[in-house]
C-alpha cells in the first residue's frame, strides 16, 4: 500500500514502503524504542500539528506516516525544508566539520542563513541585535521561496 502526502515545500511525495523502504527498526536490540517509532508517539503525546526538518529526512517521513495510522494518530502537516552544504558537497554539519555560530556574534550567522533561505532581509538588519534579527524574520517569513528546493549552498562567512 503507497504511502502518499502532499509536503508544504517539496510537493507531492509518494512512497511504497514494501518495494522501497522495506522493514524497519521499531524496537531495537538493546529494547529502547527505535527512532521512528519515538518520533511518531513524542509528536502525538505533544500534540504537534506541523513538523519542519531537513529534506534529508523526507525519506523516513513515510514510515512514520504508516505508524500513525497503524496506532490511529493523526498526522501532523509535513514542511521539509532544504539543507545547507559544504564546498564538497556535504550536508553542513558538526560532523562534517562546519564552525559552529560564534557566541560572541551570532547575528551575522543568522542574517547570513536568513539570505541563503531566500528571506531577502535588508541590508540594515546585518548589524541588528539577535532578538531584532528574529523579531524581522517572523513577521517577514515567507515558505514559498523555499519550494521544490532540496540544497543551499553554504553561505559565505560574515567578516569582521
Amino acid at each position: 500500500m503507497p504511502i502518499e502526502f502532499r509536503d508544504l515545500l517539496q510537493g507531492h511525495q509518494l512512497q511504497r514502503l514494501e518495494e522501497e523502504s522495506g522493514d524497519f527498526v521499531i524496537k531495537r536490540r538493546d529494547g529502547l524504542v527505535a527512532y521512528h517509532l519515538a518520533v511518531v508517539i513524542d509528536d502525538f503525546e505533544q500534540g504537534v500539528s506541523q513538523v519542519v526538518r531537513g529534506v534529508d529526512l523526507l525519506d523516513s517521513t513515510p514510515r512514520q506516516m504508516h505508524l500513525q495510522r497503524l496506532l490511529r494518530y493523526r498526522t501532523p502537516e509535513y514542511a521539509h525544508i532544504p539543507v545547507a552544504l559544504n564546498a564538497s558537497g556535504q550536508k553542513l554539519s558538526k560532523m562534517n566539520g562546519a564552525d559552529p555560530i560564534p557566541r560572541d556574534r551570532p547575528g551575522p550567522v543568522l542574517f547570513a542563513a536568513l539570505r541563503a533561505l531566500r528571506q531577502n532581509p535588508p541590508t540594515v538588519l546585518a548589524a541588528a541585535s539577535v532578538a531584532e534579527i528574529w523579531q524581522w524574520a517572523m513577521e517577514h517569513w515567507t515558505l514559498g521561496t523555499l519550494m521544490h528546493l532540496r540544497s543551499i549552498p553554504q553561505p559565505p562567512q560574515p567578516r569582521g
